[in-house]
């Protein structure tokens, strides 16, 4: 059970991913009149709504490895804490990328994955 679930949650990060940067993502940015202009510019809210969007999916995947975990036998703290620090650090490269560190998530990301990766092995 736990490894479909595993495989529902992979496959509807990636579905979400691929679909909504083809059908809705792209679209939209075509219309670049409809968008606000912040920071001087569309460039910024495009940067935005992108790694916002991919965000959803990085998340899904940590789910995802938590259920993996799970199936394999009991989680441990450690383990927890290694999949959280994990996916905020990848989820700090996305507002880095996406809109050249303007979004400032990506320090509060990076504090989050370097803090709960130093937790580990505390009591």
């Amino acid at each position: 059970m736990l490894l479909v679930a595993t495989a529902l949650l992979l496959l509807t990060g990636l579905a979400h991913s691929y679909l909504g940067e083809r059908y809705l993502l792209m679209r939209l940015f075509k219309r670049q009149e409809l968008l606000p202009k912040l920071l001087g510019g569309t460039a910024f809210t495009v940067g935005t709504l992108r790694f916002a969007w991919h965000l959803t999916t990085v998340a899904w995947w940590g789910l995802a490895w938590l259920v993996f975990a799970a199936n394999q036998g009991e989680i441990g703290r450690d383990q927890v804490l290694t999949v959280v620090g994990i996916t905020a650090l990848l989820s700090a490269a996305f507002p880095l990328y996406f809109t050249r560190g303007r979004h400032l998530s990506w320090p509060v990301f990076i504090a989050v994955g370097v803090l709960t990766l130093m937790a580990r092995g505390a009591p």
